[in-house]
């Protein structure tokens, strides 16, 4: 049974909308305290008080049993139909009983003239007449346009002869009211405001449910409000709530879904403890929502950007692009969508489509699939496929592209000075191909792009004059997105928590900016209600026009659609087995395994040393940049699988005092050295204590190899290495490889995607 239709509109409780009182009005979402004797009532008059259509008579008082009249009606209906025009009059009245001063002028002018309701022969309109319940079927059947049901209607005796007959038979046909239990339906008794509310609500949800059905964006957006359209233009995080993490939805998050209508929610490690906790958020997140589910997205872009416990993690995209197979590439996107749709999961911020070719960018780096423009290209919308064979949305990025930056958006604001014969051929190259291929969502890099967007504006931070980023810039994202690249797809910003948006502009004011620019999705706004607030109030101002935010709310529903988040998923209990089948299985390690063994790559071998030949009782020293990473190597060398006994001794670079670390090379037979640099400027990491400790092995003519875990750089600033070696990132996976690379077991026939 539809949720509109839980309760048979029977007795007394059929009606229509709430009225407002003459006096002054209570705030829309008041909570009305007086409806004991209508609790039959409640979630009607509750969900038009939701949608700003009812109010009170303040104090919490709503008057649920007093009639409501033509009035009162009138205005209804035009809130929910036509509110703009609630502020001025549709047309010049001719009623008798109505003057201009009325205080419902305006709206009985919007009434007639779009035919919901009508005067009297007499030429007056008797404003404060109760309503009957004829009245109330005529006024919702014209009002909607609603068309008689295929089930029939109630053999009512008493409007056979009645002038709403008709009208009375084609909503009872639709399941939309109701008589009593003595065959009668009383036409011509008044209607109370808790009856009106009920009905009201009924039809809309019927309304809405229909247009959902029917695939009708355009109908569904007609019955939308102005509040819930801005937020389906959200999308906040949610990892905490009154200094607790959020692992299950909590009173922060209703509010958040029910005062702002969130239209999605970014999911952060904060919210997750297990696949399995995960698996019953999203699926209680999804209940709590109204008839229009939830964008759920993570960034689980695989390798140094992974979310799930427990899941396949990948080696990373520039792992990926050393392989050069994009099959294994598409095998990630596959398999990361397979334990994302399990998970309950529907958007992945993924792939990373930004060229890496700055080797001192601090925030890209071994996120990018590499430094050639087609290369990035094609595994970049191998793995986007993958996710889509999946049924998870795939949002690319940073859109024009965030790969040749020295700054981090996350801390500042980067420009990128290139002119646009350079942009078009490398930083536009792989979003080009990508729209071609089909890109459902792409995400706004926080990155300000001169040759194509030169205004500057104020900063609030100190009042510089400041590059505007191309998340606010129409240029980049209606003229050059939208219209040169043809895209049609959802625009999603980067996060405006990032201080390339929050340090120079207000949030208010970036917000609509965004808006007008053309981004469709707000992710991560610092305030959900402020952010909110700021999408209504250019629209109320005329800032924006509302058919811009339509075309927004379109898209969005448009794509929900296409991936099936209208459909009613399996139970929680089945949920969670497929949960448990899937996230971390064996078959996708196994591909893990395959991606991390392809990716391993020989940087240097001047001395020929490579692979080492391990022999019974060999030491092996190991020295990182961190316990952490020098405990990683230590562990992957005892699961690689090498027959020979060994023993291994491990210590931290910045820890060795004195003539420790030459101390521990000279005991070792072989020396691994494991290098990690990642998001930090790469001039500033610890360079001098790593060329001392190749110099010390290249001095004592030790066996070793330099391991990197992290951007594969090192070369660039480390001189005389006889033997390096790239495993693109520090998880398990990608070291295990490495070792095995190292010591034989494995070929090394990564490629270097970088220059």
């Amino acid at each position: 049974m539809k949720r509109w239709q839980k309760a048979v509109i029977t007795l007394g409780c059929t009606g229509l909308l709430c009225g407002l009182a003459w006096g002054t009005e209570a705030r829309a979402e008041e909570r009305f305290r007086d409806l004991q004797k209508a609790g039959w009532a409640k979630d009607g008059i509750q969900y038009l008080a939701d949608r700003g259509t009812v109010a009170g008579y303040g104090g919490g008082r709503f008057g649920p049993l007093n009639p409501i009249t033509r009035a009162q009606a009138a205005a209804y209906l035009v809130r929910e139909l036509v509110p703009g025009e609630t502020q001025g009059a549709a047309g010049k009245l001719n009623y008798l009983d109505v003057p201009e001063s009325h205080p419902f002028y305006n709206e009985i002018a919007a009434a007639s003239t779009h035919g919901f309701t009508g005067g009297l022969p007499d030429g007056t309109f008797r404003p404060d007449a109760p309503v009957s319940r004829a009245e109330t079927a005529v006024m919702l059947l014209r009002a909607y346009g609603l068309k008689p049901g295929a089930a029939g209607s109630p053999a009512f005796t008493d409007i056979s002869r009645h002038w709403a007959g008709e009208s009375v038979h084609a909503m009872a046909s639709l399941g939309l009211i109701g008589g009593y239990p003595d065959q009668t339906f009383r036409p011509d008794r008044p209607v109370n405001r808790a009856e009106f509310a009920v009905m009201l609500t009924r039809v809309i949800r019927s309304e809405r449910e229909k247009a959902i059905a029917a695939r009708d964006w355009d109908r569904l957006l007609s019955l939308m409000t102005l509040p819930e359209k801005a937020g389906q233009m959200l999308m906040p995080d949610i990892r905490m709530w009154e200094g607790k993490r959020t692992t299950a939805v909590n009173e922060g998050v209703v509010r958040l879904i029910e005062q702002q209508h969130a239209g999605g929610l970014i999911l952060f490690d904060k919210n997750i403890d297990s696949a399995a906790q995960l698996t019953t958020l999203t699926d209680e997140l999804q209940r709590v929502r109204g008839d229009i589910p939830l964008l759920l997205g993570i960034d689980q872009e695989g390798g140094v950007v992974k979310r799930i416990p427990g899941g396949t993690n990948l080696p990373g995209n520039m792992a990926l692009g050393a392989t050069g197979d994009p099959g294994l590439s598409r095998e990630a996107g596959k398999l990361t969508g397979e334990e994302l749709q399990a998970l309950g999961v529907n958007v992945n911020f993924a792939p990373v489509l930004d060229i890496n070719v700055n080797a001192g960018n601090p925030i890209i780096g071994i996120r990018s699939f590499g430094s050639e423009p087609e290369l990035v290209s094609t595994h970049g919308i191998a793995f986007m496929n993958g996710l889509k064979q999946s049924g998870i949305i795939a949002a690319v990025k940073h859109f024009p592209g965030h790969g040749d930056t020295s700054v981090d958006s996350h801390l500042g604001l980067p420009v990128l000075d290139h002119d646009r014969d350079r942009l078009d051929a490398v930083e536009l190259k792989p979003f080009k191909e990508a729209i071609a291929a089909g890109a459902d969502m792409i995400m706004t890099a926080h990155v300000a792009f001169p040759a194509v967007e030169p205004s500057s504006v104020r900063s609030k931070k100190d009042g510089t004059m400041v590059p505007l980023p191309a998340t606010l810039s129409r240029k980049v994202l209606t003229d050059l997105l939208r219209t040169e690249l043809g895209y049609e797809g959802v625009i999603i910003s980067d996060a405006f928590t990032m201080n390339a948006i929050s340090g120079h502009f207000g949030e208010k004011e970036a917000v609509s900016m965004a808006v007008a620019a053309g981004v469709d999705i707000i992710l991560m706004p610092s305030s959900s209600k402020a952010a909110h607030e700021a999408i209504m109030e250019a629209v109320r101002s005329g800032e924006i026009g509302l058919e811009r935010i339509d075309e927004s709310v379109s898209r969005i529903m448009r794509l929900k659609d296409t991936y099936g988040l209208f459909a009613e998923g399996p139970a929680l209990e089945l949920k969670q087995q497929r949960t448990s089948a899937v996230v971390g299985s064996l078959a996708h390690r196994k591909v893990e395994k395959r991606i991390a063994e392809a990716a391993v790559t020989k940087l240097a071998d001047t001395a020929a040393k490579l692979p080492f030949n391990l022999k019974h009782g060999d030491r092996i020293a190991v020295i990182a940049g961190s316990r952490e990473h020098a405990a990683m190597v230590k562990e992957q060398l005892e699961l690689a699988g090498l027959k020979q006994r060994f023993a291994v001794e491990t210590a931290a670079a910045g820890e060795l005092e004195g003539r420790e670390a030459e101390e521990l090379i000279a005991r070792s037979d072989y020396f691994i050295l494991a290098s990690y640099q990642f998001r930090s400027p790469i001039a500033d990491n610890n360079w001098r204590d790593y060329q001392r400790l190749i110099d010390e092995a290249n001095q004592q003519s030790k066996t070793y190899v330099l391991l990197s875990l992290g951007n594969p750089y090192e070369l660039q600033y480390l001189k005389h290495v006889k033997s390096a070696v790239a495993v693109y990132g520090a998880q398990a996976p990608n070291v295990l490889a490495g070792i095995r690379g190292i010591f034989g077991l494995i070929p090394m026939e990564g490629k270097l995607p970088v220059e």
